[in-house]
């Protein structure tokens, strides 16, 4: 194969460690090469993949179960990049009292935006595992909605203009968010579900899921005509992981159908009960879009 011959796909991937050795070229394939976009967060650009801009993007899964939905151009690689556990992510201002999932009715909680996955997981698990009634929560969004034909229902408010997640959740403006485990080192944020780390191993246990947010998509026009591509492609990825055996936690280390199955199957049911998506996919599905 000439070097005219070689794919060169415009890429979205973010920079961790199962994706550094692609990333900085120590995994190579002599059939494509990758124009990586510079965009530090990948979330930013999740628009542009929707809209069809790149060949191979990182995209989160309940984001791409909206535009599948939708018939975007996007087909599923089983490939995950990146996971966060859900359990430890809601988290309440101490300041304010001890907050539990049983409290949560009537309380405004901050969330980026209504489809984010990690969102989309701490729903499922509040409504399934606690018993919480999605509807009597306020939802405050700071952010739209990845794909535009999305539909907020009429319990998700948007957030002043100039606000942020974590000062209205700091200055008691907001009773609890969705945030990050670095956003809650100084103490004064703790977890809405008592000893996560806990419930996250009986959740994983009792669902024989992991952890998932970020999956691999390709083109649907470029998938179509190069079906080599996709195979290729988990081919790079399953490489590059294996060079970061240090990674904390396996779960971004994730590939294939029937790995994956399960998570899907109960993230397309959380989505589903929350009227994320029109309707419950089959798994197989979301690869043969």
């Amino acid at each position: 194969m000439t070097g005219s011959d070689v794919l060169q796909l415009h890429t979205l991937l973010g920079d961790y460690p199962n994706t550094a050795a692609l990333k900085r070229g120590a995994v190579v394939s002599p059939r494509m090469r990758f124009d990586f976009s510079a965009e530090k967060l990948p979330q930013n650009a999740f628009k542009a993949v929707v809209r069809g801009e790149f060949d191979v993007a990182e995209l989160a899964i309940v984001t791409c179960l909206q535009a599948l939905s939708h018939g975007k151009p996007l087909v599923l690689l089983p490939a995950v990049v990146m996971a966060i556990p859900p359990h430890p992510c809601l988290a309440y201002n101490t300041a304010q009292g001890v907050l539990r999932p049983a409290d949560l009715a009537g309380r405004r909680i901050g969330i980026r935006a209504h489809s984010v996955t990690t969102v989309a997981w701490v729903r499922g698990i509040l409504a399934h595992d606690y018993g919480v009634d999605l509807d009597r929560v306020q939802w405050v969004a700071f952010e739209d909605p990845h794909v535009p034909e999305c539909v907020e229902p009429p319990n998700v408010t948007r957030a002043p203009a100039g606000k942020t997640l974590l000062g209205m959740l700091h200055g008691g403006e907001l009773d609890a968010g969705v945030v990050m485990a670095a956003d809650q080192q100084d103490g004064r944020l703790q977890p809405v579900i008592p000893e996560p780390q806990a419930a996250l191993q009986r959740w994983r246990e009792r669902h024989k899921v992991r952890s998932l947010n970020h999956v691999v998509v390709l083109h649907r026009d470029l998938a179509r005509a190069q079906p080599w591509v996709a195979e290729e492609m988990l081919r790079l990825l399953q490489q590059s992981a294996a060079q970061a055996p240090d990674m904390p936690g396996f779960d971004s280390m994730q590939f294939g159908i029937e790995a994956l199955r399960p998570t899907l199957d109960l993230i397309i049911h959380y989505a589903f009960r929350q009227q994320l998506i029109p309707r419950r996919f089959a798994v197989d599905e979301l690869f043969n879009m």
